[in-house]
């Protein structure tokens, strides 16, 4: 049986286990022993080595340092992160962060749910994004701690909502301010295709492959970045326009009362008046008909930390990235919930 290393050293324990008969079941058992792992073929403490190096590196990887099956290393992970989440304990969320993540190609998506509060994911399943996978979340919960929710942050997906309301009636649902700067985003995008179908010859050339410089923060821009930045507004009326309406649009979770959040928008909204941005239109017309999910921010006891489900959300590409090709759900789910936990 494999153990830890000692130095350069590969250690392997020897030793006989015992069969003993049982004469309540009338049936041959082999003695258990609380430190062999699930393959007893390695100690359980290597198998927690393995894990803890498989958090950070890949399987391939770990297999060919340490000199073993690629399909052993990952059920040893396995194993090391079931352990992770039985000390973790079960989840009673009290604020909840709902999003889904596409698995696959094809529309395969699965939903994601954290706890916001204690900053960790707690629950991967469901067929699709529908509300029926949704409910299944809250049928995992239970009926006691699903009435224990009092916040549910989720982009604006019905089906969501639907099942947030029908099992957890007594949450507040909140917009999550990411997926809506999102859809802002793409109605620059919008503005900003509109623009170079417009334009032709030398006009065009400030926007043509600016998409990334016009639609990043821009605090995340290179010089040169914020440079060709600066040269496409002064170059094009509509797109300074846009942009700057953009960067304002963010004001609107900063306030702490619903009726100057509200304020807020109304003017903004004024401000599209006359400036020919239908996409921008449409998404005030988006805003305002879901705006009791964006206005539920402004109470004081739903200011939490909007900016851990994209970053969960982050953390899962680079996991998705690391094991591409690799169709065990099983272990994606694994992976997905114990990357935000801690020893």
């Amino acid at each position: 049986m494999r153990d830890l290393a000692s130095g350069n050293y590969r250690i392997y324990l020897e030793f006989e286990l015992r069969r003993v008969y049982c004469q309540s079941c009338q049936a041959v058992k082999t003695e258990g022993l609380a430190f062999l792992a699930d393959n007893p073929f390695y100690t359980k403490r290597f198998a927690f080595y393995v894990g803890r190096r498989c958090a950070k590196e890949t399987v391939k990887d770990v297999a060919k340092e340490l000199h073993l099956d690629w399909h052993s290393v990952k059920e040893l992970d396995k194993q090391y992160m079931r352990a992770r989440l039985a000390r973790a304990g079960s989840p009673g969320p009290k604020v909840i962060g709902i999003d889904e993540i596409s698995i696959r190609k094809g529309q395969t998506y699965r939903i994601v749910v954290s706890d916001l509060i204690r900053r960790r994911a707690i629950w991967f399943g469901g067929e699709d994004r529908s509300e029926l996978s949704m409910s299944q979340f809250y049928a995992w919960l239970g009926e006691r701690k699903s009435r224990g929710i009092r916040l549910a942050v989720m982009d604006m997906w019905k089906p969501f909502r639907n099942a947030t309301n029908a099992h957890a009636p007594q949450a507040a649902v909140l917009f999550d301010k990411f997926h809506i700067m999102r859809h802002l985003g793409e109605a620059l995008d919008k503005v900003r295709k509109s623009e170079y179908t417009r334009l032709s010859g030398k006009d065009r050339r400030y926007i043509k492959g600016q998409k990334y410089t016009l639609l990043s923060n821009r605090e995340n821009l290179s010089l040169d970045g914020r440079r060709a930045l600066k040269q496409l507004l002064a170059a094009n009326k509509r797109l300074n326009t846009a942009y700057l309406l953009k960067e304002s649009f963010g004001q609107l979770w900063s306030y702490e009362r619903e009726g100057w959040a509200r304020r807020f928008f109304e003017n903004w909204r004024q401000s599209l008046k006359w400036q020919r941005l239908r996409p921008y239109e449409k998404f005030a017309e988006m805003i305002d008909s879901h705006w009791d999910g964006i206005a539920a921010y402004c109470k004081p006891e739903n200011k939490v930390s909007l900016g851990f489900v994209e970053g969960l959300n982050n953390k899962i590409r680079v996991i998705q990235r690391r094991t591409y090709g690799l169709r065990d759900e099983e272990y994606l789910r694994l992976k997905i919930l114990t990357c935000m936990l801690f020893d």
